[in-house]
């Protein structure tokens, strides 16, 4: 059966190329949702011949299932712009494609790489997603962020990786981390969550602690250590946004939701 690469965009032209050259061999049509890049993200997809679908934001669940809506293929890989099939991965699709199994949904195990390292402690790594299922077999909720894949079919894992480049450079992750901490904080006040001095003072100091030590972070260099406090300032930070909204409405726009994506 064919395959569809779903996926979606938003200034990615330091990644795409990546992830198109991984996922061109396997893919026998790559449907691209963007929202509003400016760089060289559509010309960098016209190369690879991408189905090129320009829709203004939607969220993380809408526009991957917008993507999913406009795939013309029985079934559906959904991948980021940052993201990599690895060689084993390619050759396991292809082997699922051309199966006559009855098993529709598979989710897939991820390695983040950070830095331009893999890191494999931290519980950065090891978790599965679902990213491969027949079309029909279900659809993305519709949350901003932490989207999930909804399904009654039984899903099977598929031990073969997806490198998540998460972060190229420190910039890259300090340029992404204003615009996550914000669809954070307003993910969570749509779902009328609040903060406290708890959350923005102690929680980020228990996660540090989690993925530093209790997690063996310490064991991916000083990679590890900057990953580990990265995300403890994205935790302070998401939970003085939300404190923020609930006090003068920052960022939150009853319109489009986000201010400025």
């Amino acid at each position: 059966m064919k395959l569809s690469v779903a996926m979606i965009t938003f200034n990615e032209e330091k990644n795409l190329e990546r992830t198109l050259t991984s996922v061109k061999k396997i893919a026998d049509e790559i449907v691209i949702v963007d929202s509003g890049s400016t760089d060289k993200t559509e010309e960098i997809a016209r190369k690879y011949n991408c189905k090129f679908i320009k829709n203004k934001w939607l969220g993380y669940g809408p526009q991957r299932n917008l993507a999913i809506e406009n795939s013309t293929n029985p079934w559906i890989l959904n991948i980021d712009a940052d993201e990599e099939l690895s060689l084993g991965l390619q050759k396991r699709i292809e082997e699922i494609k051309e199966s006559e199994d009855k098993k529709e949904v598979f989710k897939i195990n991820f390695t983040s790489v950070c830095f331009n390292k893999k890191l494999k402690h931290g519980g950065w790594s090891g978790t599965y997603r679902i990213r491969l299922f027949k079309k029909d077999a279900g659809r993305f909720n519709d949350n901003m962020v932490h989207e999930e894949f909804i399904t009654k079919k039984e899903v099977y894992p598929i031990k073969e990786d997806i490198y998540h480049h998460s972060y190229l450079t420190l910039e890259d992750y300090l340029q992404k981390f204003n615009r996550y901490t914000t669809e954070g904080a307003i993910d969570y006040y749509k779902k009328g969550k609040k903060s406290s001095i708890f959350q923005i003072v102690f929680n980020p100091i228990f996660k540090f602690l989690r993925m530093y030590i209790f997690r063996l972070g310490f064991l991916d260099g000083i990679e590890g250590l900057m990953i580990a406090v990265d995300s403890a300032l994205y935790s302070m930070t998401k939970y003085f946004k939300l404190r923020e909204i609930y006090r003068n409405g920052a960022y939150y726009n009853e319109n489009n939701n986000i201010e400025n994506r």
